[in-house]
């Protein structure tokens, strides 16, 4: 099952990320009306700036924004192991 980002809603009752019980998006018009740019910038500067990747890419593809993982996606370069 998906693991989408659960946001506090007693500390921001109106977050973008709120998700009703059957963890349908409640503010699916909010990113719907946002231009990719601006969903790139929310996603990397924003409100989704501190999700884990799997959380981004799960909202990414919940509203059809999938074409955008590469822009927002940090890839995560590990250092080789020291033995």
């Amino acid at each position: 099952m998906t693991r989408f980002y659960e946001p506090d809603l007693g500390a921001n009752p109106s977050n973008p990320f709120a998700r009703d019980e059957t963890g349908k998006l409640v503010r699916r018009s909010y990113w719907l009306d946002l231009p990719d740019q601006a969903v790139v910038m929310a996603m990397t500067a924003g409100v989704g700036a501190n999700l884990t990747n799997d959380q981004k890419r799960a909202h990414l593809t919940d509203i059809k924004r999938d074409h955008l993982v590469d822009d927002i996606i940090v890839v995560e370069v590990l250092p080789p192991d020291r033995d």
